[in-house]
C-alpha cells in the first residue's frame, strides 16, 4: 500500500491504531482530531486518502465531505461512525464519499479498503445541491444496526436509492420493510415526489392502476405484500408495469415469503415475478442480528422519552433477557414491549422482573401443518416444536410439556381414526393397535365426541 492518508477522529485510540496500521502498511499519515486541520491540509494538497469520523468537537464529517470535493475532486474519503443507522450510510452515500463503516470496525476490513481506494482514483462526480437533513421523518426510522449484516444492507440501499431498478424487499413480519421502501424513496432524487402506497382493493379496481400512476406523479409505488395478492390482481399489477412510460415512478414492493417458491408452486406469476425482482433486499429478523437488540431497545427508550415519557433505563440483568428472547414479531415487536415497559415499570430502572412479566405470556401450541407434500411427520412435528421453543425466547416452557405435546397429538389421530371407522370403537382400537378399554377411557378423558355412522371401509 502506498501514499498519503489523512486520519480524523477525536478517539485518540483510533488515531492510534489507524496511524500504526497504515505507517506498517507502507502508508505515509496525518493525524488530527480537528476538522478544521483536516480541511487546511486537504486545500494544501496533501493526502491521497481521508478517513473520517463523522461526529467532531468542530463540526459534522458528513457536512465536510462536500467541502473536501470542491477542494480536491477525486480524493476518496471513508467516513466511520458510531452512529449505527441506514442514515449515516445513506447521508455518507448523498455526500459522495469513497465507503463507509461503522464503529466498532474491522480493522482488516479497513484496511483492505483504503488499499482499494488508494489503487483506484475515483472519477469526481458533482456535488447535490440540497445537502443532508440533519433532522426529519428518517429519524424516526427504527433501522438501526451495527451488525455486518444490517451495514450489508445499509450499504447496498444506498447503491440502488437513486437507479430506476425495481426493489423487492424481502422479510418476516415486524422487521421493516416497509421503512426500507420509505427510506429509498425519501433519500433518493424522487424524494419531493409522492411516495404511494398500492392497497389490493384500489388495484381490483377497473381504473386502479390508472388511479396509482395519476398519484404517484413519477415518484414511488410500493406494492405491499404482494405474494398476498390474489393472481387476477397480480395480472392488473403486470399489465400496468408493461405500460409505463419514461417519466413511470419508482416501483418497489414487499414480500414474507419466498416468491420463487410461490412461483414454482404456480401461486406467483413469473412474468410479475421478474419485472419487481431488479434488485433483492433481504431485511434480517432480530434472530439473525442479535447483537443489535441492545442497540435498538435503547433507541426506544430514547424515542418515548422524547415523546414526554419518563426516563427509563435496563439493568443488566434486564437487557439480557431482551437478548436472549427470539422476538418471532422482530423489531415490531420490541418496540410496543419497550413502551409497554416504560409504562408499566414503576422504577427508572427496568428491571429483569418487569421484563419476565411482559414476555411471560407463553404461546399457545400451534396446530400441527405439514411442510409440503412429501414431507414424513416427524419432520412437520420437529418443525413445530423448535418454533414453539424459539416463540419462548431462550425461557423453557412452563413444566408439563410431554403430556401437553401428546395430547396435541392424541387428539386429532383418535378423532380421525374415528371418522374413518365411522365411530365403530371396536374397528378404531383394532386400527389404531390398543385395547378397546384404554380407547374409550381416551375418549372419556380427552371430551372425544363419538357419532356412529355407517362408513364402508
Amino acid at each position: 500500500m502506498d501514499g498519503t492518508v489523512l486520519v480524523a477522529d477525536d478517539d485518540r485510540t483510533i488515531r492510534t491504531v489507524l496511524t500504526q496500521a497504515l505507517t506498517r502498511a507502507g502508508c505515509k499519515v496525518h493525524a488530527t482530531s480537528s476538522l478544521v486541520t483536516l480541511m487546511r491540509w486537504v486545500e494544501e494538497g496533501k493526502g491521497d486518502l481521508v478517513i473520517s469520523d463523522v461526529i467532531m468537537p468542530d463540526g459534522n464529517g458528513l457536512e465536510t465531505l462536500p467541502k473536501i470535493s470542491e477542494a480536491r475532486p477525486g480524493l476518496p474519503v471513508i467516513v466511520i461512525s458510531a452512529q449505527n443507522t441506514i442514515m449515516t450510510a445513506i447521508q455518507a452515500a448523498e455526500a459522495d464519499a469513497y465507503d463507509y463503516l461503522p464503529k466498532p470496525f474491522d480493522l482488516p476490513d479497513l484496511m483492505k479498503r483504503a488499499s482499494k481506494a488508494l489503487e483506484t482514483k475515483r472519477r469526481a462526480t458533482p456535488v447535490r445541491n440540497q445537502p443532508p437533513s440533519e433532522s426529519g421523518p428518517a429519524d424516526d426510522l427504527p433501522l438501526v444496526g451495527r451488525t455486518p449484516v444490517m451495514q450489508a444492507l445499509y450499504r447496498l440501499v444506498a447503491r440502488v436509492m437513486n437507479t430506476d431498478l425495481a426493489v423487492l424487499i424481502t422479510g418476516e413480519s415486524g422487521t421493516g420493510k416497509s421503512l426500507i421502501a420509505r427510506a429509498i424513496h425519501d433519500f433518493s432524487d424522487r424524494r419531493t415526489l409522492p411516495f404511494v402506497v398500492a392497497g389490493a382493493e384500489e388495484l381490483a379496481a377497473s381504473d386502479g392502476p390508472a388511479t396509482i400512476l395519476a398519484r404517484a406523479r413519477g415518484g414511488s409505488v410500493l406494492f405491499d405484500e404482494v405474494a398476498d395478492l390474489d393472481f387476477e390482481t397480480q395480472g392488473r399489477i403486470t399489465r400496468m408495469l408493461d405500460a409505463l412510460s419514461d417519466t413511470a415512478p419508482r416501483v418497489m414492493a414487499t414480500c414474507q415469503g419466498d416468491l420463487t417458491q410461490k412461483m414454482e408452486a404456480g401461486s406467483f406469476r413469473q412474468d410479475l415475478y421478474y419485472r419487481l425482482g431488479g434488485v433483492t433486499l433481504n431485511v434480517p429478523s432480530l434472530r439473525e442480528r442479535v447483537d443489535d437488540i441492545p442497540l435498538l431497545a435503547e433507541h426506544f427508550l430514547a424515542r418515548s422519552e422524547r415523546d414526554g415519557a419518563s426516563t427509563r433505563r435496563f439493568s443488566q440483568a434486564a437487557m439480557d433477557l431482551v437478548r436472549a428472547y427470539s422476538w418471532p414479531g422482530n423489531v415490531r415487536q420490541l418496540e410496543n414491549t419497550v413502551r409497554r415497559l416504560v409504562v408499566t415499570s414503576p422504577e427508572e430502572e427496568i428491571g429483569r422482573t418487569e421484563v419476565e412479566a411482559v414476555l411471560g405470556n407463553q404461546p399457545e401450541i400451534e396446530p400441527l401443518v405439514g411442510g409440503g407434500d412429501g414431507e414424513k411427520l416427524s419432520a412437520s412435528v420437529a418443525k413445530h416444536l423448535r418454533r414453539y421453543f424459539d416463540l419462548h425466547g431462550g425461557v423453557l416452557p412452563p413444566p408439563g410439556l410431554y403430556q401437553r405435546i401428546l395430547k396435541e397429538v392424541e387428539i386429532p389421530l383418535i378423532e380421525i381414526a374415528l371418522d374413518a371407522t365411522g365411530g365403530n370403537q371396536a374397528k378404531c382400537a383394532d386400527l389404531l393397535g390398543i385395547n378397546r378399554n384404554t380407547l374409550r377411557k381416551k375418549i372419556t378423558d380427552l371430551d372425544i365426541r363419538v357419532t356412529r355412522r355407517r362408513k364402508l371401509m
